[in-house]
């Protein structure tokens, strides 16, 4: 979790009253910060992932005086129109393809400040940027470089600049070689051919995104002017991060002027601080926090969050959210935000009405036991993702692709599906772990999903069990004999198995096992196809029970 020191005579200034420790440490909690140390002059605390934009005394001191009612509804910061022009070549469109930008002029810098300029860009490098992947944020002197700056690729030998923390002028390939922040992000950008660089009109390296700045532009306390840049592979991310920058920019004095982006196929004007609109019924915040609060005390709540709001009619607002605030996605954030602008420490504790005892869910109560006798039976219970790719779940089975429940944007090739069995899993596993000895006898109790077309949500999530068992002698009769022991220790009658064909097993060597004439599940020897596809040389054999249709 993010952490942030802040000293009690600089955060004073940033939120313009005199604070004590002990006020800090009593406020800063009902934002939803926890407490991580209180010292004589300071108070360390951390904050959740979500709220980024409170990784900078700026941010904090924002929201704090909100908190307190010094300071309320949306802050409003003025975009000059700037005339700096930042040209995005198409030489980038496979490797980074997105930059964004901004001037900010007039900051008044000392040691702290830019200490605190440099934690909030690795802030954001990892709470936006995924460790530099989706967005990286260059920050540069403007006063030591002339516009207009181009943002384009070139081959690794061809150009050269002195890297930031370097005394001596290396190629772009040398620093990824060379330099330790080249050496730790060189996976971002050494499989291309060219490598993303930032360079003014003259052909001034103002940086190599997203390895490292140049030396050139180096901000020290004696910078007035900088250049904001933003770079990455993800148009949100980017926009997201470079919004949260500026403003805490502007909270400490800066003018912000907009910087005219040019692509090779439209024109962006950067940075973008149109606020957010979204609705909140009042019935739905009251519901939701046991209150019953007015139209007027529900709009004061959220401007001491900072946010404006509008009354469309009785019971219905209409909010307004600063473009710092990327984490209010829905209607329950802005019920989150009422409950902290009426101070979640003015909620009275009530005993419940009724008194309820809670008890496992009966799917997790079949799980638990079908857990114990597959432990007794000398099977080692595995835990995988839901997730999985395509290959795996239906090309090395044997299995024709069906309507799969698919991520819209999966961040990895591995995990593109939701399973539909666990099968595939515990194949993949048999064949990460045939370094190990044999036989090697593994099962695993846990969710699937699947597409159901006559339920109205059409996600539906079953409870199944599987399990493979590997070695020399693995044979139809011996995972028969498991499936017997299981259910009968389950306390389940009246099933049978019987003969049934199925790609992923040996023909002659597979049963369906049904109950009260349903079919529940699979049973047999594996086929040969399938082992050869996950590496496996012993003969395998393996069940699936869907479990729902026991309960």
């Amino acid at each position: 979790m993010p952490v942030i020191t802040l000293q009690k005579d600089r955060f004073g200034k940033f939120v313009g009253h005199k604070l004590t420790v002990d006020e800090m440490a009593d406020w800063l909690p009902w934002l939803g910060f926890d407490l991580e140390e209180i010292g004589e002059d300071y108070v360390k605390v951390e904050f959740n992932p979500n709220r980024v934009d409170l990784c900078s005394y700026a941010g904090v001191a924002r929201a704090f005086k909100g908190l307190r009612g010094w300071e309320t509804g949306m802050p409003r910061y003025e975009l000059k129109d700037g005339k700096t022009v930042l040209k995005v070549t198409g030489a980038v469109s496979k490797i980074r393809p997105f930059m964004l930008a901004a001037v900010v002029r007039d900051v008044k810098f000392d040691e702290d400040s830019i200490l605190d300029l440099m934690e909030m860009q690795e802030d954001l490098h990892w709470g936006i940027g995924r460790d530099r992947k989706k967005a990286s944020i260059g920050v540069h002197n403007l006063d030591v470089v002339s516009p207009p700056f181009t943002f384009t690729a070139v081959e690794p030998d061809k150009a050269t600049f002195v890297s930031l923390d370097s005394s001596e002028k290396m190629s772009l390939k040398e620093i990824l070689e060379k330099h330790p922040k080249g050496i730790a992000y060189r996976r971002l950008v050494d499989w291309a051919p060219k490598y993303p660089l930032l360079t003014d009109k003259d052909g001034k390296v103002l940086s190599m995104p997203p390895i490292i700045n140049g030396e050139l532009t180096r901000v020290t306390a004696e910078t007035t002017n900088l250049f904001l840049d933003v770079t990455g592979t993800d148009y949100t991310a980017v926009n997201r991060s470079l919004n949260i920058l500026a403003t805490a920019l502007a909270d400490m004095g800066g003018t912000i002027e907009t910087v005219h982006v040019r692509y090779p196929d439209r024109r962006v004007d950067s940075p973008d601080f149109t606020p957010q609109k979204m609705r909140l019924r009042l019935k739905y915040a009251n519901e939701t926090l046991g209150l019953k609060l007015t139209d007027f005390q529900a709009a004061e709540s959220l401007r001491k969050c900072r946010l404006d709001t509008r009354q469309l009619k009785e019971g219905l607002l209409e909010v307004t959210v600063p473009p710092y605030r990327i984490d209010v996605l829905h209607e329950i954030d802005l019920v989150e935000e009422v409950g902290i602008g009426y101070g979640y420490y003015r909620l009275k504790p009530t005993i419940p009405e009724t008194v309820t005892i809670g008890a496992p869910h009966p799917a997790r109560k079949v799980a638990d036991i079908v857990r114990q006798v597959m432990v007794g039976l000398n099977f080692t219970e595995v835990v995988n993702f839901t997730l999985i790719n395509e290959a795996v779940h239906y090309e090395k089975m044997r299995l024709e692709s069906t309507d799969a429940i698919r991520l819209a944007n999966p961040v990895s090739a591995e995990y593109t599906i939701v399973r539909e069995s666990l099968l595939p899993c515990l194949m993949k596993n048999l064949m990460d772990n045939k370094h190990e000895s044999f036989p090697q006898r593994l099962f695993e109790a846990s969710d699937v999903g699947r597409i159901n077309r006559r339920s109205e949500t059409r996600v539906e999530r079953r409870l199944h069990v599987a399990s493979v068992s590997s070695h020399s002698t693995a044979n139809f009769t011996e995972i028969k004999s498991i499936v017997e022991a299981l259910l009968h220790n389950i306390g389940l009658a009246a099933w049978r198995i019987e003969p049934k064909r199925h790609p992923s097993f040996l023909g002659g060597r597979t049963g369906a096992i049904n109950f009260r004439r349903r079919e529940i599940g699979i049973l047999g020897e594996v086929h040969p196809e399938v082992l050869n596809n996950f590496e496996l040389e012993n003969p395998t054999s393996a069940f699936e029970i869907d479990l729902e249709e026991i309960i």
